[in-house]
């Protein structure tokens, strides 16, 4: 049977772990061919690798104009398409009171969290455009809905994609250009350490836990589904949509 993405060509940034990793591999489970892009050069070939025919390693800067370029022309080298981009690279934090906040801290998270995904959307616009239609997924996060204490950097940088995404849904819509964002929980990735303060226990993440209906934090092939959903043809009439992917954390 054909996979539900058959024959679409996919960016996915900050693939080389994570919620981005598995978004990678399940696409290509599901038909798609994906550029597997990441700043760390190491793992985004080993999931390129992993993956085989069907991925393509591009090491990008997310916040760089030049290198959102050039990885949208490389989709388009290897694959002849930009059908699907997903914009999830992004910088987690340790909390903190916003008044012990760094502006030099506050900088860097916006260049990646905010720049980073204007500019691949800005990119992906254009290549979407020329070729009549595409869908764009940015990761938002619940911190955009339910923000947490302590991590009003973090809960700011999410909370922007929102009116983003659906004002750029709006602009596109009329060219079959779908804009969408993830609103993922807590998950079971590297960024997890960071936002318990830098050490894992079994203490802090009953916390976390604590704070999700279901039970649980949110998987990177929890995140994958979501995404799928988003890309593939069946779901064309969705657009502007943030979708919370968080056990009901945000009831």
């Amino acid at each position: 049977m054909a996979g539900r993405l058959e024959g679409k060509a996919a960016i996915v940034t900050g693939a080389g772990s994570g919620f981005g990793e598995g978004i990678a591999r399940r696409y290509a489970r599901e038909g798609a061919k994906v550029i597997v892009a990441d700043i760390d050069a190491e793992n985004g070939r080993r999931v390129a690798n992993d993956i085989g025919e069907a991925a393509r390693f591009v090491a990008v800067d997310v916040g760089e104009e030049a290198g959102n370029e050039a990885m949208i022309a490389a989709a388009r080298d290897a694959f002849g398409a930009v059908d699907i981009a997903v914009l999830n690279a992004g910088l987690g934090m340790r909390p903190r009171p916003l008044a012990d906040t760094e502006a030099e801290f506050f900088d860097r998270v916006f260049r990646v969290n905010v720049r980073g995904v204007f500019l691949g959307a800005k990119h992906a616009v254009r290549a979407m455009r020329a070729q009549g239609g595409g869908a764009i997924v940015a990761m938002v996060s619940t911190a955009a809905l339910r923000p947490r204490p302590n991590l009003a950097v973090y809960n700011a940088t999410k909370g922007a994609l929102v009116p983003l995404c659906k004002a750029l849904a709006l602009e596109v819509a009329r060219e079959n250009i779908r804009v969408n964002g993830i609103c993922p929980v807590a998950g079971e990735t590297a960024m997890l350490t960071d936002f318990m303060g830098g050490a894992d226990s079994d203490e802090k993440r009953k916390r976390f836990i604590a704070t999700v209906p279901i039970g649980r934090l949110s998987t990177p092939g929890d995140i994958a589904a979501a995404a799928v959903f988003f890309a593939e043809d069946e779901t064309a009439f969705i657009t502007g949509t943030m979708l919370e992917v968080d056990g009901g954390r945000c009831i």
